[in-house]
């Protein structure tokens, strides 16, 4: 019997363009409610306290800020350190359902930098002092944490010990960091105290092979919101090392294609991957979005030149679905630097688009966008 040989579908990085697109809501905006986009993308970087309001706004019809704000002091979402070690904000139940999974990598990361520092504490001791520190429903900075803990480990720096506390214990920034226009330090709060589980159990869960139920959640979600992406890619969003028994485990309910170099992608089988050539409107990124910063590679969506931007801190604007400026706001006016030469049309698009993201920002007192005539 002749045997039949299949091959897996190619997909071109302008499909993979498209697909990222439209799993981000960044090729049409959605009419979500807020809080099921923040589960959909698996949580938005949110070091940087206001940037997730620009993110939804770029990504929902008719954003009312006031209603991410609400949400945070309702304790529906929270402000955590969790993927890749950064402040995310994520839904409460994500951030219970997540942050477990995330110990052992946050731990590491932390060792990573201050193992020298840390050589010779217990650290389990350590997260003990830290949660007795915040028992009750206190709320305290890092800077308040490390001083009280530097008493007893007088050694390394205070700030030091409070920020290995964040690492070792789960905890949330409370409001009003991260409210609407808000100010105020990053004060913490026990995650289970603040969102009423005090049962939850703070330490790293699933069975020796990585292949648990939460890191099967992890890549279907991921996946869900990124995908088609390698393994790699998944890695890189999350900055988990254990999850390629949870891959093998729901295999067998995913569909493989390879990209331009030939890797392997993985996707859901229903997830949507448009035409190649849907026309993509004009965007605006806030800083560390991780419609960037979620994949190993980014070339995507980024050009290979301009990657460095991603982990700078630029806000980034997408023309064609790729970042082709970086742009700033003060005072009323965005500015927009480009990376590359517009077209006039282009240029028409970048400033219809910075007018109306200039309006949300002030408030519609003032609509002024500046592009600067030469690519950088």
């Amino acid at each position: 019997m002749p045997t039949t040989r299949t091959t897996t579908p190619r997909l071109s990085s302008r499909a993979l363009n498209r697909a990222a697109l439209a799993r981000q809501h960044l090729l049409e905006r959605s009419d979500a409610a807020v809080r099921d986009t923040v589960a959909h993308l698996g949580g938005l970087q949110a070091q940087e306290p206001q940037e997730p309001f620009a993110a939804l706004w770029s990504r929902l019809r008719g954003f009312d800020p006031a209603e991410l704000s609400d949400l945070l002091t309702a304790r529906r979402v929270v402000r955590i350190h969790l993927m890749r070690g950064t402040v995310h904000l994520m839904t409460a139940a994500d951030a219970l359902a997540w942050r477990p999974r995330h110990q052992a990598m946050l731990r590491q990361r932390m060792l990573g930098v201050a193992r020298r520092e840390l050589a010779g504490i217990d650290l389990d001791a350590l997260a003990a002092a830290a949660r007795a520190e915040l028992a009750g429903g206190a709320t305290r900075t890092t800077g308040e944490i490390g001083r009280a803990l530097a008493h007893r480990w007088p050694g390394p720096d205070p700030r030091t010990l409070g920020q290995t506390a964040v690492a070792l214990v789960p905890m949330v920034q409370v409001p009003p960091r991260g409210l609407w226009r808000g100010t105020g330090p990053a004060r913490y709060a026990l995650l289970p105290t603040w969102l009423g589980r005090e049962h939850v159990v703070a330490h790293a869960s699933g069975d020796a092979d990585g292949a648990d139920s939460v890191g099967r959640a992890l890549v279907r979600r991921y996946l869900a919101a990124f995908g088609p992406a390698a393994t790699a890619d998944l890695r890189a969003w999350c900055g988990l090392a254990g999850l390629p028994a949870a891959v093998a485990a729901v295999r067998d309910e995913l569909v493989a294609f390879r990209d331009d170099r030939g890797r392997e992608l993985l996707d859901l089988p229903d997830a949507p991957r448009p035409d190649p050539d849907t026309p993509a409107p004009v965007r605006y990124l806030p800083a560390f979005d991780n419609a960037i910063l979620g994949y190993d590679d980014r070339s995507r969506i980024i050009d290979t030149r301009h990657r460095w931007l991603s982990v700078a801190g630029k806000r980034a604007v997408l023309v064609d679905g790729r970042v082709a400026a970086t742009w700033t706001v003060d005072a009323g006016t965005v500015t927009v630097t480009p990376l590359r030469r517009f077209t006039r049309a282009e240029r028409g698009a970048v400033a219809e688009e910075g007018r109306e993201l200039v309006g949300f920002l002030s408030g519609g007192k003032r609509r002024r966008v500046r592009v600067s005539a030469s690519p950088r």
